[in-house]
This record gives C-alpha cells, sequence and structure tokens, in this order.
C-alpha cells in the first residue's frame, strides 16, 4: 500500500519552516529556536517510519503531472533513506550548533530561514522519484545555500559567493543540458527504469556516453571533482555550521549522491561498465583523492585544511561505486553516511576553536588539548577516523574499498587508497601531536589569540554537545557496522539488490 503523504509531510517540515522562521521578528531568539528544533526532532521521527515502513516492504510514493511528459515524483527508495537520514540527523545537531554559534550575530533570521531551505532543497534530492525532480531541488540548494556563504557580508564572504555562484549555476546550467537532452532520448526518466536506457542498444552507445559526461560534469561540480573543486575552499569563510553543512550533507554530499544516482539509478552499472565509463570515473576520484590530500598538507589554516580533505574524501565515494562489484559499491555507499558524521565533527571542532579560543592557524593548536579536552577528543576521533584506523567509521569504508578493489581486479585502487591515508596521516596527525603533547600558553608561551569563556564548561553548551554527539555517533557506526539499520546494513541492502538477480 502506498502512503505518499508521508514523504511529503518530511520534506514539509523543514520547507514549511523557513516562511515560518522568516517572518518571526530578528529578536525572538527562543521562538526561533523552538520552531527550529522541533521540526528537527519531527523530521528524524518521519525519516525514521519510513525507515521503518521501506523495511516492512511499504511503498511511499507521492506524485502528479507538471506538464506533459514531465512529473514532480518524490519516491522512498534505499539509497534515499541513507542520505535523509544523514541529513535529519545532522539538520538537527546543526541546529543546535548554530544557534550556539551565532548567539551574539546580526542576521539569524535570515540565516535560519535559508538553513531550513537548504535542508529541504537537501530532504528533496533525497526523495527525488526521477530527474526532473531531482534537478528541481538540486538548483534550489544552489539558491538556498548563496545567502549562507555570504552571511559574514563582508568583502572576502561576497568574492567567495560570487565564485560559488559562477560554479555552481554554470554546474547546474550543464545537468539541465543533459537531463533535457536524455528526456528528449527516452521521455521522463524514474530512478530505478535502467532498462529504458539499456534497452536502447549498441547503436546508442556513443550518444549515451556523451550524456553520461554531460551529466557527470554538472554533478560533479557541487562533489568537488578536480578541476571543478576550485569554489569549496572559498567558500571557507562562511560560519562553521554553514562549513559543516557543506560538506557533511548538503552541497559537496548532494554532488556525490547525484553521481551515485546517475550510475545506478539511471544508467545502472552493468551499462556504465559496458560503455567502459567506469574506468574513467575511477581515474577522475583517484585524481581528485590524491590532489585533495596534497593540498591540505600546504594549508597553515585549519579550515582550509579542512576543506582540501573533503575533497579528496568525498571521492572515495566515486572510487567505489566506480569498482564494479558489490563490496566497491557497499564502500562507496557506506561513505556516503560516515564521511558526513567524521567531517561534521572537525568543522565543529574547528567553530569551537575560533569561537572560544579565537583560533584559526594550525600552529594557534598547541596545548589546546589542555584548555578544551572534549572538542580535542572530538577532533582526535574524526582525524583518526579519516585516516581510516578502526574503531572509527572511516575503517569500514576502506577496508570495503580494499576488498573492493581486489574483486573488481583493480589492485592500482588499492595503492591509491594507501597513498591516500598515509597524506591523511601526514596532515592530521600533527594536528593531533599540537593539541596533545604541545605546550600552549598555559605553560608561560602568552596568550590564546582571543579567548572568551563561551560556558561553564570549556566552551559553550550549544557548541559542545553536537561536537560530541557526532564524534560519538562516528565511532559507534563503526563499532556496530553489522546490526540492523546501520549504514553497512542499508548499502548491504542496495548492493545486494543491484547485483543479485
Amino acid at each position: 500500500m502506498s502512503q505518499g503523504w508521508l514523504p511529503v509531510l518530511t520534506l514539509a517540515t523543514s520547507l514549511l519552516v523557513a516562511p515560518l522562521i522568516f517572518a518571526l521578528p530578528e529578536r525572538a531568539w527562543r521562538a526561533r529556536a523552538v520552531v527550529n528544533l522541533s521540526a528537527a526532532v519531527l523530521k528524524i521521527l518521519l525519516v525514521a517510519l519510513l525507515v521503518l515502513g521501506f523495511y516492512q516492504g511499504r511503498d511511499f510514493v507521492f506524485g502528479f503531472t507538471v506538464v506533459e511528459g514531465a512529473s514532480f515524483l518524490l519516491q522512498v527508495d534505499a539509497l534515499g533513506l541513507m542520505f535523509a537520514g544523514l541529513s535529519s540527523l545532522l539538520w538537527l545537531a546543526t541546529t543546535i550548533y548554530a544557534i550556539g554559534y551565532l548567539e551574539d550575530s546580526p542576521n539569524r533570521k535570515r540565516f535560519f530561514g535559508f538553513f531550513s531551505l537548504c535542508v529541504a532543497s537537501t530532504a528533496g534530492i533525497a526523495l527525488a522519484g526521477n530527474l526532473f525532480t531531482f534537478l528541481l531541488f538540486y538548483e534550489l540548494l544552489t539558491l538556498s545555500t548563496y545567502p549562507l556563504v555570504v552571511h559574514r557580508g563582508h568583502a572576502k564572504a561576497l568574492t567567495a559567493g560570487k565564485v560559488y555562484l559562477r560554479y555552481t549555476v554554470t554546474g547546474g546550467l550543464v545537468l539541465l543540458l543533459g537531463v533535457v537532452a536524455l528526456h528528449a532520448l527516452v521521455g521522463d526518466v524514474a530512478f530505478g527504469q535502467r532498462e529504458r536506457l539499456a534497452d536502447l542498444g549498441a547503436d546508442a552507445y556513443p550518444l549515451l556516453t556523451v550524456l553520461f559526461l554531460i551529466l557527470l560534469v554538472g554533478l560533479g561540480v557541487k562533489a568537488a571533482l578536480v578541476p571543478l573543486h576550485g569554489w569549496l575552499p572559498r567558500a571557507m569563510v562562511a560560519p562553521a555550521p554553514v562549513s559543516a553543512l557543506l560538506h557533511a550533507v548538503a552541497v559537496v554530499k548532494a554532488g556525490a549522491f547525484g553521481i551515485v544516482r546517475l550510475v545506478y539509478d539511471v544508467y545502472g552499472i552493468s551499462l556504465v561498465h559496458e560503455l567502459g565509463l567506469l574506468t574513467l570515473l575511477a581515474a577522475i576520484a583517484s585524481v581528485t583523492i590524491l590532489f585533495g590530500s596534497i593540498r591540505a598538507l600546504s594549508q597553515q589554516e585549519l579550515k582550509p585544511r579542512l576543506a582540501y580533505s573533503t575533497i579528496s574524501q568525498v571521492s572515495y565515494i566515486v572510487l567505489g561505486i566506480s569498482l564494479f562489484g558489490p563490496f566497491g559499491t557497499i564502500a562507496g555507499l557506506v561513505h556516503l553516511m560516515h564521511q558526513g558524521l567524521m567531517k561534521v565533527t572537525l568543522f565543529y571542532c574547528a567553530g569551537n576553536y575560533a569561537e572560544e579560543l579565537g583560533i584559526h592557524r594550525i600552529d594557534e593548536l598547541d596545548g589546546a588539548g589542555r584548555r578544551m579536552p572534549l572538542t580535542s577528543l572530538a577532533f582526535t576521533v574524526g582525524a583518526l577516523g579519516m585516516i581510516g584506523l578502526p574503531p572509527v567509521a572511516g575503517f569500514i569504508s576502506k577496508w570495503y574499498l580494499g576488498i573492493g578493489a581486489v574483486q573488481a581486479d583493480m589492485s592500482w585502487a588499492i595503492a591509491v587508497l594507501a597513498a591516500s591515508s598515509l597524506l591523511n596521516a601526514a596532515y592530521f596527525l600533527p594536528i593531533v601531536h599540537r593539541l596533545w603533547f604541545r605546550q600552549g600558553p598555559a605553560h608561560g608561551r602568552g596568550r590564546w589569540p582571543e579567548e572568551r569563556h563561551l560556558g561553564r564548561f570549556e566552551t559553550s553548551t550549544w557548541l559542545l554537545l553536537p561536537t560530541a554527539a557526532t564524534a560519538l555517533f562516528s565511532i559507534l557506526v563503526g563499532l556496530l557496522a553489522g546490526v540492523s539499520f546501520s549504514p553497512l546494513d542499508l548499502a548491504t541492502f542496495m548492493a545486494t539488490e543491484e547485483y543479485l538477480p
């Protein structure tokens, strides 16, 4: 039995909250916080109902015709549930974090209004049932995140916003071109109807290859694939909650999610393999992985280093799906969740250091572990996960990537993973060493750049709780990877559906 109202309600929890927040007075911070937090909790509950219903075999479909040949379609599947679960969980965490981070800032109403639109766009992307609906929310995501990138309003932020728009709008136009061309070829493309392209036969392979590359470029901008990555380091001028959102769930992850949809639900992995495009995908992902890691080494400020780390880490998803076989698929899909949890933790930590101590540069972190032990412990967890050490979630991703590379007879990919892990260690472990083993201002070496004492603990509770929670989740999803409803369980279910008859 179809229950189409549930995905609509899931989308509405953030979409309808935005105009309500815009309508509230700037000074009504308590009411705004209650509205934000209530909607975020409700979205998590609704996504949990979708997951439960999906495992029980229920269908969740809602759609209507927009114009002849194009329909608005919301549909729940395992991949969409993974992305919706990630976005709903991190919306709550980032909302709590942002309330504390922007406590004394101007224009909070504008920030939280567009923040809700950004989350609504992400939920729409997760629940989209066809390319037309996906494209609508994909473009709404660009428009709703721009005000967040330029929120501070200074010259550097406005310049970064222009670069961001230049890249993402161009990528959106390229994606639109590919969607229209594919629509002209086979009509409205619903996700999961892979046979429609496969049935065109070998004569259509050259055209299908060109269309795939056009769609890949359009999606690759937001996924920050090299050489389409230039906007991401610039966008680090945004406040820490925005950086966390951009890297962990919204823009970058939406691009990677779109590439996963393209490979598995539009073309189908078998057709992409027959077209010879998986090797190209693997090559692009490998170059991006190594490029991002090498550039991260040279960054002296914390947030830009994390930005180049994102460029590298998100391409693990692309590398996983380019390894023809179930283990590569599992690795790419599970990293969609794991990277989000670990990276949002690292950006929360960067925001905590900046707000509490005025720290922005890596060489200013000496001894910060003694002053802010919980934040520094969370950063250590996130860093070890990015390197791929157990028991953090990143170990599960890299383990399955290695097995997938062997299964696909692409042993060179193991060398890429090993080099990336060594580079990750090279740019994360020195930070961890500074936090815990260097002497800081408390031992007679001057003062922190700008110490504020925001709360009774090491920093504001609003900033500390989400940081500790996401770090704990990063460990739990690694330790409990084999239990039901875990990210690994969902990824395994999808791989089984994809490769077994």
